[in-house]
């Protein structure tokens, strides 16, 4: 990720306090503030269910910038502070009224890194997959592994006392924290450790004046007790262990500046052994039985999230156990009464089902059959020998009050996992919500359980927690943090003293805006869709095929996110921070660096569609005011229009002076030619005497830039014997109509169109993934009610899959050759590559292709201020790959892969049907 990656307008406006509050901020700290109306209504939102509006937000550089906040915030009426990582809370405590502390940008670094005393320490903002690369070298890890472990910060964990997967084994944050530097509200800097090093004062006495309470109020046999204060770590026969009590406090007693954790040797042999089980409750009942074999993991989850993925044994809910070595493997599915058992050694396929637990998240929230589900009773815990019994109450509950949701989650720690379709967006749901809240803290309560196993308390839970310990153990939490923060500057209504469970919800006042492409409803309650748990913010080297989020990946700024884009839309569909609708400024900013590639769409785990919000937003922002439009707009937006008019007229049109600037294109960048003769052209003039089994659709980049390609494809298809027709006359999918947000313009297009194809039959291949994208998402989303649209977008193949659909027993010629490339973001995100890869091996093409986007993505890259942004997404994967190929065979089916290839590197990427069409030449 590269920060400091600037664009033109791209600073949020600013809305300066009558208070002064910024300006005096701006005067006492080194690092960023930032009180704008993009940054408020970044920080609105954390993953849960709440919203509260900030003032603006500080990224402090140091513990002197923490302090001069905290210092300043005092001055000006005890301003509220909250501390915050990656925003990925799952209970609300992550938002806050006042300041929003962002650890992330300064105070994300490893001050060091011991490994024979196997410690590290860190600074609050540091993304725990940083740690635990620095630490895998020495054979070490950090224990405790959220699902979130590519973006959740070590200052976010210790404030809720994350866990992960590997809880049985290595136990929560708090079993692995040595010593926490803090600052309170109060601005006094302390030392956390054991034997009462630290503690405040007052905190020791009022502990020795409550010993009994301490020692009678917390339920026992509970490994993931999260909720409230870990007050008992005080005892006199637990140490005096003020690190551990801090730890879970969610930001209510101190800002965390530095960490001393401890490291865990990573397994020598790490085997997954995936046990089936007939239901869940019997894999509930199972897990329990497992610990004495000494399972790293034991993770449940039902057929209802797995949702046919491959490569699990038998059963209709299964048990994921991490063991070390083979041996321990053997033993541990002898011991199992499962149904059935598969032993994964391979590390890629561990790394598969892995992350089925891991966007379990954001894949729970989109139920089965339609229908959104959402946090609000998300992670309770109960003795694992309970499990069975409370899921089983637990199911029937649901089924009570007419709910759907799917548990899973760290079953061999009792902790459960859920996302429920709660009615948040109606007075009559949000009772129900409320009355089912209290009904199951009832149930957890009555077995023994934690209202919180792992996220914390926040707004979601802590109302309830005068039903999980009394009134006299909650008071003695309020006198805790009156201790530790006297002021109650510190997330106030957290966790202490909270608003009501049903207040401040972030669907609130929620209004259904906007009708256009993919929204239902409207932007805005699509918008509402994403959930915040930030898969689109992974930094650092990436590999692998995942697209999201090229343009967050180039910046490392939340607002180029796409969840800070979806913050974005939302904020403005409510009106209230950003109050000009669909002229925002910050809401163009925002998604002017959004290459519409499409990742989101496949891999953000609800499904955010950011490609789509933005045409509509573009198309509404610009409505009546056609001049205000970028140029590019009308000229690559409206490109298949003038090469169809002007032809290769438009080369000489290029060359002349000032014609990139006229025309809204970068000076960094040159325009592709158009070719002397058009494949259209071409195809009219060749002779063919066998019946069509297909139509090659002449997408306007095929046609009239690479023609050689719709060429290769004819070869290659006729070489499989499968004939080819071309549609009766000139069509386009209206792909850049749409990514400039010309929406209008493109339902005439589509229409035109239709109308040509409208008596084709049969399987419409197409070459080019972004238009074949287009015709299978856009072309029906956009004309809903053409049944036309629907039937062409079902016969859209790409050339792979005609050959393997059609042609099957077709041989294509053996090249045998590496070669290296990129997938088209399009392909992985809306067709797939499965047919590729697979035409590919038979081809003898080795290798495997890079993942990320290329950068160009159509227009984008050809705007300017776009350019340095564009090649910093094509070194995210492509540009490397390219490097590490020795004399490498270029494969990019995308145009705009290939022309991004060609500006950028001595290297000529190619189409694989041009590769196939060489290799039968070679044959003859």
């Amino acid at each position: 990720m590269r920060r400091g990656l600037r664009h033109p307008g791209l600073v949020g406006r600013h809305q300066e306090d009558p208070s002064g509050l910024a300006s005096d901020l701006r005067a006492a700290v080194a690092g960023d503030v930032d009180f704008s109306v993009t940054a408020r209504a970044l920080t609105t939102m954390d993953a849960s269910n709440y919203r509260r509006v900030p003032a603006g937000t500080v990224a402090p550089r140091d513990a002197a910038d923490v302090a001069a906040v905290l210092e300043v915030c005092r001055a000006h009426g005890t301003t509220p502070v909250v501390a915050r990582g990656a925003g990925t809370s799952i209970a609300g405590q992550a938002t806050g009224t006042g300041v929003v502390l962002d650890l992330t940008r300064h105070m994300d670094g490893i001050v060091s890194l011991d490994p024979s005393a196997r410690t590290a320490v860190v600074r609050p903002g540091l993304v725990l997959d940083r740690l635990r690369a620095a630490a895998r070298p020495h054979g070490l890890t950090f224990g405790p592994d959220p699902s979130t472990h590519s973006r959740c910060t070590l200052g976010g964990m210790i404030g809720n006392n994350a866990c992960g997967a590997h809880s049985v084994a290595w136990g929560t944050t708090a079993d692995n924290v040595r010593s926490l530097d803090v600052v309170t509200y109060g601005g006094t800097a302390l030392t956390l450790g054991r034997d009462g090093r630290g503690a405040p004062d007052g905190l020791l006495g009022l502990i020795d004046r409550n010993l009994a309470l301490l020692r009678t109020g917390y339920p026992a046999g509970l490994p993931r007790r999260i909720s409230g204060y870990a007050l008992d770590a005080l005892l006199p026969e637990r140490g005096v262990d003020v690190v551990r009590s801090f730890c879970g406090s969610e930001g209510t007693l101190g800002v965390v500046t530095e960490a001393t954790v401890a490291l865990v040797p990573l397994p020598a042999e790490p085997v997954l052994v995936v046990l089936g089980y007939a239901d869940e409750s019997a894999a509930a009942d199972a897990a329990a039985g497992l610990l004495p074999h000494g399972p790293l993991t034991v993770e449940g989850m039902a057929a209802d999230l797995v949702r046919g993925a491959s490569g699990l044994p038998r059963g209709g809910a299964w048990l994921f156990c991490e063991v070390d070595g083979a041996g321990a493997a053997a033993r541990l599915v002898r011991a199992a009464d499962a149904l059935d058992a598969a032993v994964v050694r391979d590390p890629a396929g561990q790394r598969a089902l892995w992350r089925i637990r891991e966007d379990a998240a954001g894949t729970a929230t989109r139920l089965p059959g339609g229908g959104d589900a959402w946090p609000g009773w998300e992670d309770c815990a109960v003795p694992p020998a309970r499990l069975g019994a409370y899921l089983r109450e637990f199911r029937a509950l649901l089924a009570e009050f007419g709910l759907r949701g799917v548990p899973y989650g760290h079953f061999g720690d009792g902790c459960v996992h859920v996302r429920i379709d709660f009615d948040l967006w109606t007075e009559p749901g949000v009772r129900d919500f409320r009355r089912f809240s209290e009904a199951v803290a009832d149930l957890v309560v009555a077995h023994g359980g934690s209202l919180s196993g792992e996220h914390g308390d926040g707004r979601a839970r802590a109302e309830l927690l005068p039903r999980m310990y009394g009134d006299e153990l909650v008071g003695l939490f309020g006198a805790v943090k009156d201790v530790w923060d006297p002021d109650g500057g510190l997330n106030p209504g957290t966790l202490v003293r909270p608003e009501p469970l049903d207040a401040g919800l972030r669907f609130t006042g929620l209004p259904v805006v906007g009708t256009g492409t993919g929204t239902g409803s409207g932007v805005g309650r699509a918008a509402a869709r994403c959930v915040g748990v930030a898969k689109c913010r992974v930094a650092g080297p990436s590999t692998g095929p995942g697209v999201m989020c090229p343009s967050y990946r180039a910046t490392g700024e939340e607002k180029h996110s796409t969840r800070g884009r979806a913050r974005l839309l939302h904020e403005m569909a409510l009106g209230e921070v950003i109050t000009d609708g669909w002229r925002s400024e910050e809401v163009r900013d925002a998604l002017d660096l959004c290459l519409s590639c499409k990742g989101c769409r496949s891999d953000c785990p609800v499904g955010v569609d950011m490609a789509a919000y933005k045409a509509e937003f573009l198309d509404r922002h610009y409505v009546r005011r056609p001049l205000a439009r970028p140029r590019s707009h009308w000229t690559m937006g409206r490109l298949p229009g003038w090469l169809a008019r002007f032809g290769r007229g438009l080369n000489a049109a290029m060359a002349l002076p000032f014609a990139a600037r006229l025309a809204g294109v970068t000076p960094e960048r040159a325009m592709p030619r158009v070719a002397e003769r058009s494949f259209v052209s071409w195809f009219a003039e060749r002779a063919s005497n066998r019946t069509p089994a297909l139509t090659l659709w002449p997408d306007t980049f095929t046609n009239h830039l690479a023609p050689e390609v719709g060429e290769a494809a004819v070869r290659v298809l006729e070489d499989a014997g499968l004939g080819v027709e071309l549609p009766p006359g000139r069509v386009c999918c209206g792909l850049t109509y749409v990514s400039t947000g010309q929406l209008g313009a493109a339902r005439k297009v589509m229409l035109r169109t239709l109308d040509v194809t409208g008596e084709l039959t049969g399987p419409v291949v197409v070459l080019e993934p972004s238009c074949a994208a287009t015709l299978r998402t856009d072309l029906p989303e956009l004309l809903p009610d053409d049944p036309r649209a629907a039937r062409l977008a079902s016969s859209v193949v790409t050339f792979a899959e005609a050959l393997e659909t059609l042609a099957p027993d077709w041989t294509p010629p053996r090249l045998d050759r590496p070669v290296t490339g990129q997938t088209h973001c399009h392909q992985h995100a809306v067709l797939g590559d499965g047919a590729d890869r697979r035409l590919r091996e038979k081809a003898g093409l080795t290798g495997e292709l890079a993942g990320g986007c290329c950068g160009l993505a159509g227009n984008f890259g050809f705007e300017p201020g776009h350019y340095e942004v564009s090649v910093a997404c094509a070194e995210d994967q492509l540009l490397p790959a390219l490097r590490a190929a020795e004399h490498p065979t270029v494969l990019a089916d995308g145009f705009s892969c290939r022309t991004q290839i060609a500006d950028l590197t001595e290297h000529r990427g190619r189409h694989l049907a041009e590769l196939l069409a060489e290799g039968l030449g070679e044959g003859l």
